[in-house]
């Protein structure tokens, strides 16, 4: 009990002199995806197999930067000069969306969010409030660079969609499956910062989130500047075409069809040399 006690008037005397400021600051973020590849060695020479997964996840590997305040949020990617890893020889990578960053304004206060998102040269603007997050607190802490962080979870359902493709005599058949599964995501906090603000669609912890994992993504704070001298400036996107979420999904579909529509021969089936792999978002 008097440690309990201790930890709340310590978290207090915390949250009382940080919020006597003018709180803002600019968190960078790293972010890691675990990919499952599976390359069918008819198609893929072994030599070129181990070449092509890096050229693959290096399209998952990126850079963010977290621009806060007490009230709102901006999450964007940091821009790269690095050109999309297309290969030679029949080989090609198409990441869906790729090239075209997405900003994602949280506003905590009013609890709303504003993403600007790009789908092949076209600009949305998707408007929606922010869902309640139900996360079980834990005691178990560990330090992430001069911060000490608590561990949160929660679960999460989402839907999976997996294709199966074979050859047949009339050409190619495909087939597209949706399944539903439960994910735990994993969140380690500070209280140093204490303002609920995170990475991507994350946030809702009584402190600013520097590393989470769902399994198949992680995502960690390599750096935090605190009230810098110029400021910071977290303005909510306005530009492109309204839509809900649920608009912005449709879309999408489409547009994937589209572009599956676009690498599929019209007879159905494909050279013997050549080979596509597409990756959607």
């Amino acid at each position: 009990m008097k440690t309990l006690v201790y930890l709340s008037v310590a978290f207090s005397l915390i949250v009382g002199s940080l919020h006597a400021q003018d709180f803002q600051g600019i968190a960078t973020y790293k972010t890691q995806t675990k990919l499952e590849i599976q390359l069918d060695s008819t198609q893929v020479p072994s030599e070129m197999q181990e070449q092509l997964i890096a050229m693959m996840k290096k399209q998952f590997e990126k850079e963010y930067t977290l621009d806060f305040n007490k009230d709102a949020s901006l999450y964007k990617v940091v821009e790269s000069l690095d050109a999309p890893a297309v290969g030679g020889g029949g080989m090609q990578i198409v990441v869906a969306g790729a090239g075209e960053a997405d900003v994602l304004y949280k506003n905590i206060a009013e609890n709303r969010l504003a993403n600007k998102s790009g789908i092949f040269g076209k600009t949305f603007l998707i408007k929606d409030s922010l869902p309640e997050l139900e996360w079980t607190l834990t005691k178990e802490t560990k330090n992430i660079g001069q911060y000490t962080c608590f561990k949160a979870t929660r679960t999460e359902n989402r839907t999976v969609h997996t294709s199966f493709s074979s050859d047949t005599e009339e050409g190619k058949d495909s087939s597209s499956e949706a399944v539903e599964e439960e994910i735990t995501i994993t969140a380690w906090y500070t209280p140093q910062i204490p303002l609920g603000h995170g990475p991507g669609r994350h946030y809702g912890l009584p402190g600013l989130i520097l590393e989470i994992s769902d399994g198949d993504q992680s995502i960690l704070c390599s750096k935090i500047v605190m009230n810098p001298k110029d400021g910071v400036k977290v303005n909510e996107p306005t530009k492109g075409k309204e839509v809900t979420q649920d608009e912005y999904n449709a879309i999408m579909q489409e547009k994937m069809k589209e572009m599956q529509d676009r690498y599929q021969p019209s007879n159905g089936r494909r050279d013997g040399n050549s080979f596509e792999i597409r990756i959607g978002g």
